[in-house]
């Protein structure tokens, strides 16, 4: 399917979110041809609105390295797969940090000291832009992580000499948090992070000789994975890193995107006028919300299956909530509304099963409901599911190095939230939005 399949008319408007399953931006920029812009409140590729249901591919630079994990023949098939479906639009980790062999953490990683990189890696992400770039597909590339499977926010403070990280598998989530909570006052920390996204963003490829900046396969560099305050003190601190962090991407590169990787809510430590307060940043071209309906408590293991009615009210709110919330924010103050994207959302298979072939009919009427919001033309303007597990064919309930990659990242019991490309009906409620978007349907 051709990109400008994805692509629908400026006439569609933007409706409100229903319940249940049943501007000219204030930055004005002119980047090359081929490159996602952003104005009157929604993505622009041309002149054209962009509209899209993407995934999480976390692991895809990975996959294109040609040293351990990589694997070219798949993300080759895997890639060739997405963009049948008409998914055009992948979000891809750029990190790993710290040591080799930690409990639930990615393996290899990309950074194993300051400023020390895995240079095969780093070729493996060259590598993947180039095979997004000859299918005319795109990537938000985020560049740190607030979790642990990543590094991120813990390898930075360890290496900046604020103890030894905090492992949740070891010692438990609240202490963990307790630990990344310095993060954004710990200025030797940032400074690191800087310093990654400098050698980051400012690279060309090994491929085709092109710098980053002028690649048409990235969408948008992201700030970080899901980047939290962590604690009600540090939320100043967070929202002045959010500020200067997005003007440093957007200094090293004005032709791309900047986004965050906001939860929203829970990523803002439940203060809504927080998270509209770093969205209103000029840097920060759109708004990103994520959705986790099982890991938030509004299912629950016995819920999950049969009440799906329940996740996607609440999914609708949720939206609601934070749309209104910015639309108030910037148009209050005669700014232009930005896109809202909903980049990270899953549902677990029937019964909380991990196996590939189990059921997932819960799964595909949350599904089809969120992709209904943007088929449809509702407040979300793009959304990325996790995640995409495609060909893989997990070992382990619990991922050991060697094993093939999915979906979940080490932590997570393989399989849980992964799509697979053997899961049929799945694929089928995927295939059925990204036709309706390209107004096949």
């Amino acid at each position: 399917m051709k990109l400008k399949s994805l692509i629908i008319p400026a006439a569609i408007a933007a409706v409100s979110v229903a319940g249940g399953c049943s501007g000219k931006s204030d930055r004005e920029t002119a980047p090359a041809p081929g490159f996602v812009t952003v104005r009157d409140g929604n993505f622009w590729l041309g002149d054209s609105v962009y509209r899209y249901v993407g995934t999480n591919f976390w692991y895809g630079a990975i996959l294109g390295s040609e040293g351990r994990g990589g694997d070219r023949a798949r993300l080759a098939r895997e890639l060739d797969s997405l963009k049948a479906l008409g998914m055009d639009n992948l979000r891809i980790l750029v990190g790993g940090d710290g040591p080799e062999g930690l409990a639930s953490h990615i393996s290899p990683t990309l950074q194993t000291a300051p400023g020390v990189y895995n240079d095969t890696l780093l070729r493996g992400l060259d590598y993947l832009l180039d095979q997004l770039e000859q299918r005319d597909m795109r990537a938000v590339l985020y560049l740190n992580n607030a979790w642990e499977w990543s590094g991120g926010f813990s390898a930075y403070l360890e290496w900046a000499g604020a103890g030894k990280a905090v492992n949740p598998a070891d010692a438990g989530y609240p202490a963990y948090m307790e630990y990344a909570s310095q993060f954004v006052r710990n200025d030797s920390a940032k400074a690191l992070a800087a310093d990654h996204i400098r050698n980051i963003v400012t690279r060309t490829s090994t491929v085709n000789g092109r710098p980053y900046t002028e690649s048409p396969a990235i969408m948008a560099w992201q700030i970080a994975n899901e980047p939290r305050a962590f604690a009600e003190e540090s939320k100043p601190d967070f929202a002045r890193w959010i500020h200067e962090t997005s003007q440093l991407i957007k200094q090293l590169d004005p032709n791309h995107l900047v986004s965050i990787g906001s939860e929203g809510l829970k990523g803002c430590e439940e203060d809504i006028d927080l998270w509209t307060e770093i969205h209103t940043y000029p840097e920060v071209d759109y708004a990103t919300i994520h959705i986790w309906p099982y890991n938030w408590s509004w299912v629950n293991d016995r819920t999950a299956t049969d009440s799906v009615e329940v996740a996607c009210d609440a999914t609708g709110d949720y939206i609601n909530r934070h749309y209104d919330a910015l639309h108030f924010a910037l148009t209050d103050n005669g700014a232009q509304m930005k896109p809202l994207v909903l980049e990270e959302f899953g549902y677990p298979r029937d019964g909380m099963a991990v196996a590939k072939g189990t059921p997932v009919t819960a799964r595909d009427r949350y599904y089809d409901y969120v992709f209904s919001i943007v088929a449809d033309g509702g407040k979300i303007s793009g959304l990325n599911f996790w995640g995409w597990g495609g060909l893989a064919e997990p070992s382990h309930r619990t991922w050991q190095p060697g094993d093939d990659y999915t979906g979940d990242p080490a932590q997570e019991p393989q399989g849980l939230n992964s799509v697979f490309a053997s899961d049929s009906t799945t694929i089928a409620v995927i295939r059925s939005a990204t036709r309706r978007i390209a107004g096949k349907e």
